[in-house]
């Protein structure tokens, strides 16, 4: 039976094997998806030894960038992201070759582009971790011009206080990849002028749990266009599966 999985830390309430075991046992493949919850990535070469008939791992927070010091090969594109959540396990004889890809991407672009309209130039990225860096290439891919939003100064960014009424117009798609309102610290969220949103206003939240954070709420009071990260999630696991199959 082949075998796919999770690595990060800490996974507690996981997407990706409830999807993949369901998908699995629906279409007949015989598989199993399990969680590997590590506590430092040293523990990958670990996991990947114990599971000799391991084929693919998606990865998530905190190891989309440390990974690719752990890897055989990353793909250009993961590359030139800085973040793998994809990685491809092939064994060739008595070696075991990783693969590191970017689904994340995939998965960000078809779900936003639909919503884009032509007076949507410009987007503020909410985060500096692994998701950001996806998607901000996946913007850039898209024509859109990007601007990360940090909580503490840093080259080339803007703090939250920087953000005005007027930059919001500019900006005027928000994508949040932190974990700000994310399950169970539901009453939280990013601190925007949402007041200046309107209907030419995008706010895409990377968070899924809850459906509705209040950062999409907020958005929506102003008749901002909002989207969760449900469809980006279902979107970037079919994407994993593709890596994993060579599809």
């Amino acid at each position: 039976m082949d075998k796919y999985g999770l690595i990060g830390y800490p996974l507690g309430h996981s997407f990706s094997i409830g999807y993949f075991n369901e998908m699995f046992q629906n279409e007949g493949i015989d598989a199993v998806y399990e969680n590997f919850e590590i506590a430092d990535i040293d523990n990958l070469r670990e996991v990947v030894d114990s599971n000799p008939s391991l084929r693919g791992l998606n990865v998530t927070i905190p190891y989309k960038e440390a990974v690719i010091d752990y890897l055989d090969n990353v793909s250009p594109v993961a590359r030139e992201i800085g973040a793998v959540n994809v990685i491809k396990v092939e064994h060739k004889g008595n070696r075991t070759v990783l693969s590191g890809h970017n689904s994340d991407c995939i998965g960000f672009s078809r779900s936003i582009e639909p919503m884009l309209e032509r007076w949507h130039k410009k987007a503020l990225i909410l985060g500096t971790g692994g998701a950001s860096k996806a998607i901000d290439y996946s913007l850039r891919k898209l024509g859109l011009e990007t601007l990360f939003v940090s909580r503490t100064p840093k080259p080339g960014m803007i703090t939250y206080s920087d953000i005005t009424p007027e930059l919001v117009k500019e900006y005027n798609v928000i994508v949040n990849c932190t974990p700000v309102g994310m399950f169970p610290k539901i009453n939280e969220c990013p601190n925007l002028p949402y007041e200046s949103m309107d209907h030419h206003t995008i706010l895409y939240d990377l968070i899924y749990n809850p459906d509705e954070t209040l950062f999409i709420s907020n958005g929506k009071e102003h008749n901002a266009n909002v989207k969760n990260g449900l469809e980006m999630l279902l979107l970037q696991a079919f994407a994993s599966w593709e890596i994993w199959n060579n599809k």
